[in-house]
This record gives structure tokens, sequence and C-alpha cells, in this order.
């Protein structure tokens, strides 16, 4: 069976950020606005304020474009961390270090590909933390 080493940095990814012990800013990230540098995706690039599927957006400008992206609900409730990694970094084998996350529990992890949208133009993946549990995920839509 021939191996796919381009998902490899993925699933490494997922598993490190979901059971590993990253380390997260000190600022309220709970709940929507989160503290410090963030700042509502909507005011840097051209998209709504929510985007079906994945909530409202916030990400720290210095560090596009993997973000991380944080994800919340029309309550302001986290739903999520959301890492947007170009194709062309992970074909470049790029380390992507200390990649931060909120401290909550993941519950499940998606990755999928997407062609570029504003914000992220070029192919990239998104690697996806989900703090809330699948059926929940309609509240986003």
């Amino acid at each position: 069976m021939k191996r796919s080493w381009s998902v490899t940095p993925f699933l490494a990814l997922g598993v490190l950020l979901a059971f590993g012990d990253a380390q997260a800013t000190a600022q309220s990230l709970t709940t929507a606005p989160p503290d410090g540098e963030y700042k509502k995706v909507s005011s840097l690039v051209k998209l709504p304020d929510f985007l079906p599927g994945m909530g409202t957006l916030y990400v720290v400008p210095s560090t596009l474009p993997a973000g991380p992206f944080l994800a919340y609900d029309r309550g302001g409730k986290l739903v999520s961390s959301i890492y947007m990694v170009p194709l062309k970094d992970l074909e470049a084998h790029k380390k992507f270090d200390d990649l931060n996350v909120a401290k909550e529990r993941v519950d499940h992890v998606d990755l999928y590909y997407n062609a570029g949208h504003p914000g992220v133009p070029e192919p990239h993946y998104h690697i996806v933390l989900w703090y809330i549990p699948r059926d929940q995920e309609v509240s986003l839509k």
C-alpha cells in the first residue's frame, strides 16, 4: 500500500494539538470577543461576520496565514480553533512551532482542503479543533 506523506503532518499536528499540553495564551478566549490582539476576521478581509459551518472568526493578524482562528457561535461561545495551513508550506516541509490553542477539551478534529478564500487566497488545509460535539455543529448554520 502506498502511503501519502502529504497527509502525515496534518495527522501529527491534530494529535499533538488535541492531546498534547499545548500552551494557551493568558487572555480570555472562551467568549467573544477574545482579549488581546485578536481582530474579527471580517474587519480584516471581505468576509461576512458569521460564516455558516464555522461561526464568527477572530485571529491575531501577525499569526497569518496559519492562525489559530478562534471560532464562536452566535451566542459568543468558543466552539473551535482553526488552523489554515498553506499547501505549499506542507510540501516544503515547513515546521509550525508553538501554535496556540484555547485550553478547552477537544471533542474531535476535522481536516479538510480549501482552494482559497479572502484572507488565505492560496490552496490550504483547515485543521479544526472542535470544542463542541459534532451534533452541536448544526448551531453554526
